[in-house]
């Protein structure tokens, strides 16, 4: 896709000046691809990792299609994180700077009398949440979204997995009939293409950005395959061999998280967890930490990391592979980002072999896969056992 201009793209010189102070160069290709369908009034579903540039794909039209001076919010943006939620509106505040757009970031953890107050005063325009803090405030009746032009879902699949379907559902019938609804999410598993049939216009578009383009030619990817007690050796002596690497490791679940984050301090690394269950406060002061490099590794779930906007990550690891393709390959994206290169290593157990070949088959990448088990796997190439190296190219299909 040839390199074009934000200004070949329906957008207006107020708008123009406020991307070009944020140093926005050329539009990425989720931007290119769903500005002009959102501004021509359809409603869409968008398939775009974290990293993209998806939060400008719908912050932009939202920034051309509210009006500052109406005084009733025209826009709601849901988000799953509290992060997630800050990070949007600031980027939205952004874009609209010069034609003084008001957004309002709402979510649990800080103080809703804040929050009320904010819209008590009547100038935010959009208002991005969390679907929990959203359908407190419009049950409190001080969030009425009956002027509501654009509904927007963004990663749309982790909210589902989290269970704030019903929130959602709530959300959305508050809204007029209408109005234009915008659906991003990094996976599209049946329940999103369900969830795209109930809430879209039967008109509604679609656009795809390959999670394979987005991430994985620049990154150096290596797996482990180990019997299951030896895990955690296996990560220790990978994280020594990359000292002083500012890294994320992700497991399954928030219990996982803890439990690992501890067992790497009581072996003298320098590891925090994160993950929903932590308070506000404790959150932003281990991200704060982190990205400050005063917090070498972090650990976190899938659900935690999504949305986080933490830049110069060398090194990804999993603690077992991930349930899904794309799952794998949103957490890999965390690195080798901005045009630089960087490393992923799983440490997987014998029992996920057929996650495995499902990671092979579809990342269509070069990836190194070193058996230090007794157990056998099978390969294209025959099998190979203890301490055996196997390297395999993956060409497209």
């Amino acid at each position: 896709m040839s390199k074009q201009s934000f200004k070949e793209l329906p957008i207006s010189k107020e708008t123009l000046k406020s991307l070009e102070r944020m140093g926005f160069k050329s539009p990425t290709e989720i931007q290119a691809k769903a500005i002009p369908i959102v501004m021509e009034g359809k409603d869409l579903i968008a398939q775009a990792q974290t990293g993209t540039g998806k939060t400008a794909a719908f912050g932009i039209p939202i920034v051309e299609k509210v009006h500052p001076k109406a005084r009733k919010i025209q826009a709601i943006v849901l988000v799953p994180t509290r992060e997630l939620a800050i990070q949007v509106t600031k980027e939205i505040k952004d874009i609209g700077r010069n034609k003084r757009i008001f957004a309002l970031a709402v979510y649990g953890g800080k103080s809703i009398k804040h929050q009320i107050d904010f819209l008590k005063k009547g100038k935010d325009v959009v208002v991005v949440g969390t679907p929990g803090r959203v359908k407190d405030l419009i049950e409190r009746g001080i969030l009425k979204l009956s002027d509501v032009k654009i509904f927007v879902l963004d990663e749309a699949d982790r909210m589902l997995d989290m269970g704030f379907i019903e929130d959602i559902q709530f959300i959305f019938d508050q809204t007029p009939e209408n109005k234009q609804t915008l659906m991003f999410s990094a996976t599209m598993p049946p329940a999103i293409k369900k969830l795209a049939e109930e809430f879209l216009r039967p008109d509604y578009q679609t656009v795809r950005i390959k999670p394979e383009e987005v991430t994985v030619d620049r990154i150096k990817q290596i797996v482990y395959r180990v019997d299951r007690d030896r895990q955690f050796e296996r990560l220790t002596e990978s994280l020594k061999e990359h000292p002083d690497t500012k890294t994320i490791i992700f497991t399954e679940t928030k219990k996982g998280a803890d439990e690992l984050a501890g067992k790497l301090r009581k072996k003298g690394f320098n590891a925090d967890a994160i993950h929903g269950d932590f308070s506000q406060a404790k959150r932003e002061k281990v991200l704060k930490s982190f990205r400050k490099n005063q917090l070498q590794i972090l650990v976190a779930t899938d659900v935690a990391a999504r949305g986080l906007d933490i830049k110069g990550v060398d090194l990804v690891m999993n603690y077992s592979l991930p349930k899904d393709v794309e799952s794998y390959i949103h957490r890999i994206g965390r690195t080798g980002r901005a045009g630089k290169e960087g490393t992923a290593i799983s440490i997987m157990n014998t029992e996920e072999d057929n996650v495995l070949k499902q990671i092979q088959r579809k990342t269509n990448a070069d990836i190194k896969v070193i058996n230090l088990s007794d157990k056998k796997i099978s390969s294209g190439n025959g099998s190979f056992g203890k301490k055996r190296f196997g390297k395999r190219r993956f060409t497209r299909r």
